[in-house]
């Protein structure tokens, strides 16, 4: 009987020392997601689904010659972690306390417009959206709208949770 006693105070201990690092818990979540979707946009770009080079976010930091490269290629996903590691330190400090998914799904909107709409066409990362086919705006707009879902909801799902944190009720 006192063994099922300690187990529930070891759980409610568990449970109220809960507490994440919101600093480096964005991080962990904006690394991840650049690993997966980084790595998803260069399976896109090696099965021509599109036509823009995975480094694109590069591009201002190396030549396109080289991004065109195997490891310019992974120069490039590697500039797309860093990338999503800022968005995702960004989101927690302007978005971290919205609930649920539509926020991350308008930021990765956001992201896909200020980038094939405003800073890609004028840097030269992308081309302009009238001269990029629809197979490239689909892909683009689609891991860039689940990039941000997956970067909102991760910070969404962690800071707003309260429910994970309460203790086990005592069974009746």
């Amino acid at each position: 009987m006192s063994t099922l006693a300690n187990n529930k105070r070891s759980d409610q201990q568990v449970y109220s020392d809960h507490h994440t690092n919101p600093w480096t818990y964005p991080m962990m979540i904006g690394l991840y997601a650049g690993i997966i979707w980084g790595g998803l946009r260069w399976v896109f770009y090696q099965i021509k689904f599109t036509t823009v080079l995975p480094g694109f976010i590069g591009d201002p930091f190396f030549k396109q010659s080289f991004l065109k490269t195997g490891w310019g290629e992974l120069a490039g996903v590697g500039c797309y972690v860093v990338f999503s590691v800022a968005a995702a330190l960004l989101y927690k400090l302007v978005l971290g306390k919205l609930r649920g998914a539509w926020p991350g799904i308008g930021y990765g909107v956001f992201w896909w417009a200020l980038i094939f709409l405003l800073l890609g066409p004028m840097f030269g990362m992308t081309e302009s959206i009238t001269k990029s086919g629809w197979n490239t705006l689909f892909t683009e707009i689609c891991v860039f709208i689940l990039w941000g879902l997956f970067i909102g909801y991760s910070i969404a799902f962690e800071f707003t949770d309260e429910a994970s944190r309460e203790p086990i009720p005592a069974p009746t």
